[in-house]
């Protein structure tokens, strides 16, 4: 009897200590085994596209580990994976629930030994979520002293102002990226050059052709003429020197030792340096080129972004004198101006603009009525920004961007159907093919005369 008693006594703890480890492993709370991996510290609305972007790019390696370490349940982590539809490729991902400040944590998914780890951005204002940041570099940084680690990093930031200080803890070995000055940036050349956007998202991303940036020591001292024919799978676009980027040498310039060379190419190993063609001549021809006069721009922005300043400043570098900004948003016009005067204070900049005027109006963006007080058939181009100054999660501000959007392009439609119709004697609009264009046709039409873009998160 006391035999069976010790046994069923072995037995129970033994069951205990396999289904407490079992937990554990559900919950995400063993070691990481793998070395060389991508590490993602932190969860985000950008997660899952980085997923899938890593997973593109390993794909020529015959697939890869990606390891997330959240603060959010194992279980919870994989369940948006299993529902976010994308090709893995070979691509394993591992999760694991964790807080990226503490070191314990790190050292769980082998913070030392990753390949590359990436830093999201936190909630909370933007001077928290970077100070939180800050505080994962600070972490990483003492880790990898000690292992020796290569790893690259890179951390988003929310706040340009605060991204010096990263890089002054973080040094070479971490790269900062402030989203969203990045997409502000971008969104100001794709209003001026339409067609633009499609060419960025062709191009910032692992399907098709990307950027690579490589030595390669047999250039060196020819010209980056001659490089351009050197390389026959892939395009030569400029030099990286000492972190100067370099598009488009001027004529003549010369490959120095530890210059990289920027390639657009299909992937990192579809291309290498071949011999120069015997068959080909280069000639310069000196061109004489009739630049077109800059006129003055009327651009539009609908919404409110935190660094809305930055944008309205970086428009102003770019425009020549005489053009209009029309600055539309729920906020009213003084605290408008109030606001935009606080942040050029806080910039230390001028407090007015060198070529723009400033146009201040107030309404709801998804209203047609306060819409159509806008003078919309005289602007060049539309921003819609994801509304900061409204209380909404990223789906709501989305929905009101497409609202604004189809609104926009539906008075704008309009305004000009009504132009090129005029009335008949009796009072009645002439019929005309325009009159009964379809709607794809109008809108067509209404892009032809004015960029609009929106802005999406």
């Amino acid at each position: 009897l006391g035999g069976m008693f010790i046994t069923a006594l072995l037995l129970g703890i033994v069951s205990d200590a396999v289904g407490d480890y079992v937990d554990d492993l559900k919950k995400g709370r063993s070691d990481v085994l793998e070395t060389n991996h991508t590490l993602v510290l932190g969860w985000s609305d950008k997660t899952l596209p980085i997923v899938e972007q890593v997973s593109n790019a390993n794909e020529s390696e015959g697939g890869g580990v990606i390891v997330i370490l959240a603060e959010m349940e194992k279980e919870r982590q994989e369940e948006l994976i299993g529902e976010f539809e994308y090709e893995s490729l070979g691509t394993r991902v591992i999760c694991r629930e964790g807080n990226p400040l503490l070191v314990a944590d790190l050292k769980k998914v082998n913070a030392a030994g990753a390949r590359s780890t990436i830093i999201l951005a936190g909630e909370g204002t933007a001077d928290q979520a970077d100070a939180k940041s800050l505080r994962v570099v600070l972490s990483l940084v003492g880790l990898r002293a000690k292992c020796a680690s290569k790893g690259h990093i890179v951390c988003e930031m929310c706040d340009v102002d605060n991204e010096p200080l990263v890089k002054m803890v973080g040094g070479e070995a971490v790269e900062t990226i402030v989203a969203h000055d990045v997409i502000g940036r971008l969104m100001i050349q794709c209003a001026r050059q339409p067609g633009l956007a499609q060419v960025w998202n062709d191009v910032l991303g692992f399907e098709g052709c990307e950027f690579y940036c490589s030595e390669h020591p047999e250039l060196v001292g020819c010209s980056f003429d001659d490089v351009v024919l050197r390389f026959a799978d892939a395009a030569p676009l400029g030099l990286l020197r000492h972190k100067n980027v370099m598009i488009n040498p001027p004529r003549g310039e010369v490959v120095q030792r530890g210059d990289r060379i920027i390639v657009l190419a299909e992937d990192d190993d579809s291309y290498e340096v071949g011999p120069k063609p015997s068959d080909i001549i280069v000639e310069h021809e000196e061109d004489v080129h009739t630049p077109k006069t800059p006129r003055p721009e009327r651009v539009l922005f609908c919404g409110w972004r935190r660094d809305l300043d930055d944008v309205i400043q970086l428009l102003d570098d770019f425009v020549v004198a005489g053009s209009e900004l029309h600055l539309f948003s729920g906020l009213d016009v003084q605290e408008q101006k109030d606001r935009l005067a606080r942040a050029r204070d806080q910039r230390k900049r001028p407090p007015t603009l060198s070529k723009l005027k400033v146009v201040h109006a107030t309404g709801d963006l998804c209203s047609r009525r306060d819409l159509e007080r806008l003078p919309l058939e005289r602007f060049t181009s539309c921003i819609i920004l994801a509304d900061d100054a409204a209380e909404k999660n990223a789906t709501d501000k989305d929905s009101q961007a497409l609202a604004t959007l189809l609104l926009l392009r539906d008075i704008q439609n309009t305004r000009i159907r009504n132009a090129r119709e005029p009335l008949s004697p009796r009072g009645e609009e002439s019929k005309s093919p325009w009159a009964v264009a379809d709607w794809a046709g109008d809108l067509s039409q209404a892009k032809d005369r004015c960029v609009v873009l929106s802005e999406i998160l």
